[in-house]
């Protein structure tokens, strides 16, 4: 029976998720789990996953979610995976597990709660919050300080100086990728002290690419209404076609 991959494209890890199947040539079945709809709470997902979040994957009988859990369980599970994705050495694996980890209490609430709380709050049924953004700005600011003197110390491509990526890599460069959606002088504002995660980034997309930039088609489609909308001066708009699958 074929994977299923529940997921939707607006979402940092399933974008993390969908790349990683596509550049290995893992068949799939994906389920658009569209968020602004609110489809992630229905009785019939939650069937699947309880906590009514994507992605989540349905492997046989077997069902999974969390992001980090299901990349590890996927690298693992299928013996054609590059090892540089998830290393059989277990001190590299080890050392994997550690920016997993501190990905989801730093970099996520940082880069996640900063995009929510600036733009994207509106067409998930929430309310702007700016003392929340200045809250998750900090811990943002902390995160790509953190990202370009430790993660990336050194001169390789990748992080823990390898010159190819891993699971890690993907995970952490669709989180911040979700900060496309900001104003681009915010988005430099933030970006421009941090020239390493900027070329990361740019590796990363490119090590991945064309996966990587037709798995974004549907955030650069957002971006780009963002941004008609802000030139147009609208305070109250529609929503930027998150149901959009490519």
């Amino acid at each position: 029976m074929k994977l299923k991959v529940y997921a939707d494209r607006m979402s940092q890890p399933s974008r993390a998720l969908i790349i990683f199947c596509k550049v290995n040539g893992i068949e799939f079945d994906e389920v658009l789990i569209i968020l602004a709809k609110g489809q992630q709470l229905t009785p019939e997902f939650k069937e699947i996953n309880p906590l009514g979040k994507v992605p989540t994957i349905v492997d046989g009988r077997f069902k999974l979610f969390e992001s980090h859990a299901i990349l590890i369980y996927l690298a693992s599970a299928f013996p054609s995976i590059a090892d540089h994705w998830y290393p059989n050495d277990l001190s590299k694996r080890a050392k994997i597990h550690s920016v997993l980890d501190w990905h989801h209490t730093n970099l996520r609430p940082g880069a996640a709660g900063y995009a929510m709380n600036t733009v994207l709050a509106p067409f998930l049924g929430r309310s702007l919050d700016s003392k929340a953004a200045a809250v998750a700005e900090k811990i943002l600011t902390k995160s790509l300080s953190t990202l370009e003197t430790i993660w990336l110390k050194g001169n390789a491509k990748f992080l823990l100086g390898s010159n190819q990526p891993s699971i890690a890599d993907l995970s952490l460069v669709c989180e911040l990728m979700q900060l496309q959606v900001l104003d681009e002088k915010d988005r430099l504002r933030l970006f421009s002290p941090y020239k390493k995660v900027e070329e990361w980034i740019e590796n990363t997309r490119k090590a991945t690419l064309p996966h990587f930039d037709l798995v974004h088609k549907t955030l650069y489609g957002a971006k780009d209404k963002f941004d008609k909308q802000r030139k147009m001066g609208t305070t109250t708009v529609s929503k930027p076609g998150f149901q959009s699958k490519m």
